[in-house]
């Protein structure tokens, strides 16, 4: 079908699906971004660990998680592991958007781990030797010491990972999750045009990158002149 004026029409006509799909697109990443931060920062602390204990869980973690496509990940979160779980106990599985921010936080902090663990890594260790010569227990030297400095260095890899996971969000759309390509999909397959719909969806999600591109870019500069 040739692209015309008539399928931008036929977008404008399904207009509250696009930006319900907006919004949900940010919150679904915004939510996975914050947990995906929490969880990274403890799985990137725990591959640091020389207890195995507690560093082969954290690196079998971010290796399965890093090892296996995020469309396979939210399937399998989506229509097995979270059923499975709630049928333990005799409930309903909650709703495909609750699989989605699982499947996405727990990708997310498989990637973030790595950005953290490599960050605190890239500390001379002369700091922590240096903090803790001041009285300083291990994790307070951590976390006064080490991860400020580290995190100027973090900020564009996780930056990037941001980005990234703002564009994978669109994969949930396989489990009906009302997001962006979600939004899409069913303009596309209700009015029999193509072009429009999809080209909407770019444009939007390409103006969500364009935005967060510039906040990372602002916290760069603001982090660099301290």
């Amino acid at each position: 079908m040739e692209l015309d004026f008539t399928t931008f029409i036929k977008v404008w006509e399904y207009r509250e699906l696009f930006i319900r799909g907006f919004f949900m697109t940010l919150y679904l990443t915004s939510i996975s971004v914050f947990l995906g931060l929490i969880l990274g920062l403890f799985v990137g602390l725990s591959k640091l660990s020389k207890r195995k204990l507690v560093y082969w869980p954290a690196k079998i973690y971010v290796d399965v998680f890093r090892g296996t496509p995020l469309f396979v990940q939210i399937l399998m979160i989506h229509v097995a592991v979270i059923p499975s779980i709630f049928g333990i106990f005799d409930r309903i599985p909650p709703s495909a958007f609750f699989s989605g921010i699982v499947a996405l936080t727990l990708n997310s902090a498989a990637y973030i781990a790595e950005i953290f663990r490599g960050g605190i890594q890239s500390i001379d260790k002369g700091q922590m030797e240096a903090a803790r010569s001041l009285g300083m227990t291990h994790n307070q030297s951590m976390k006064y010491i080490i991860l400020p400095q580290a995190f100027k260095r973090m900020l564009p890899p996780l930056g990037n990972e941001f980005i990234a996971l703002l564009k994978d969000s669109s994969l949930v759309a396989i489990i009906a999750v009302n997001e962006l390509a979600y939004a899409g999909f069913i303009t596309a397959k209700s009015t029999f045009y193509r072009w429009g719909p999809y080209i909407t969806v770019a444009i939007l999600y390409l103006i969500l990158t364009m935005a967060l591109s510039q906040v990372v870019a602002y916290l760069e500069r603001r982090f660099s002149t301290e």
